[in-house]
């Protein structure tokens, strides 16, 4: 069951043809990831120390800076140590963690984005009820839920890859380690990890996304019934974060899911590029939108900023 720490370890892979160039790529890559750091990071300080920001729809978003956060810390050392240091191996137990981590936390982030598309449907087709039906306890059920839902589905397609033998080629060809890929390296019947995603993707990531998309068409009827125009867009200004992190999401996991699963023609580069751009676009580009386009977020940072400025 558990793998053999002598057996030959897996090689991580950057960029190929690119070797030379490693430590110049390795300068964006770095800059992305301190981005990434400051950016949730700072959405975690500013709704755990405001307490106007202590609300159902700032507790999800906290837990999705938090998932991104762990994606973040969960790809970082392998992809900035090939870059960076050439540090190519790593070992089946490192790399099967690193896959039900990467898999599991996009699950989560599903999941989330759900909730928070929950909360958005109850705020604007429910406003007399939403503080009855979005209690604490209740967000925390959904975070849990989200966080359980990930964790346990990706378990038993994880857990299957510590009982193979490998002995096919052992590069990788990522600078990270993905579940469809290390399964292909098993000298072993792979059947099971093969259908189990394949049954899974339909009853997780897929329906979120359809129920996400069938809460919005309800919201816009609701909203379309508002007969002043400025309260219309106010309303619909609560969504805009949400359903651009939504899209930024689901966009570049299911292209990516497609790529992996019929994109046999597709060129390894394009697959390299869409596997960097699904793991750090959309942690990169979240605490942008919600800055951006939230004026209780803005006005948080900058009335907190003036504290510490000023001492007050």
């Amino acid at each position: 069951m558990w793998p053999n720490m002598s057996a030959v370890p897996f090689l991580l892979t950057g960029f190929p043809s690119l070797e030379a160039a490693h430590h110049w790529i390795s300068i964006p890559f770095f800059a992305v990831y301190i981005s990434l750091l400051l950016g949730n990071g700072t959405l975690l300080y500013l709704i755990k120390h405001d307490y106007s920001l202590h609300e159902p729809m700032y507790y999800f978003l906290a837990m999705l800076a938090g998932t991104d956060l762990m994606v973040t810390l969960t790809t970082m050392p392998t992809i900035m140590g090939v870059l960076l240091l050439n540090h190519r191996e790593i070992n089946h137990v490192a790399c099967f963690m690193q896959a039900y981590f990467i898999h599991s936390l996009s699950t989560v982030e599903s999941g989330i984005l759900l909730a928070m598309a929950y909360d958005r449907f109850n705020a604007i087709c429910n406003p007399l009820r939403y503080t009855t039906i979005l209690t604490s306890t209740r967000v925390l059920a959904l975070g849990v839920g989200a966080f359980m839902r990930g964790f346990i589905s990706v378990m038993p397609i994880i857990v299957r890859l510590f009982s193979y033998p490998y002995c096919h080629s052992h590069i990788l060809s990522h600078a990270f380690c993905l579940h469809q890929e290390v399964m292909k390296l098993a000298c072993a019947d792979i059947t099971f990890n093969i259908l189990y995603p394949i049954v899974m993707f339909p009853l997780t990531i897929f329906p979120d996304f359809l129920i996400i998309m069938f809460s919005y068409i309800i919201i816009f009827q609701t909203v379309l019934g508002i007969a002043s125009g400025e309260e219309r867009a106010k309303v619909l200004n609560t969504c805009i974060s949400h359903i651009g992190c939504v899209l930024i999401f689901y966009v570049t996991v299911i292209g990516l899911s497609f790529i992996h699963r019929f994109g046999k023609n597709v060129p390894q580069v394009v697959q390299i590029i869409m596997s960097y751009v699904c793991f750090l676009f959309p942690p990169l580009m979240n605490p942008i939108i919600y800055s951006i386009k939230t004026k209780q977020i803005q006005y948080s940072f900058f009335r907190l900023y003036s504290q510490h400025k000023y001492g007050n």
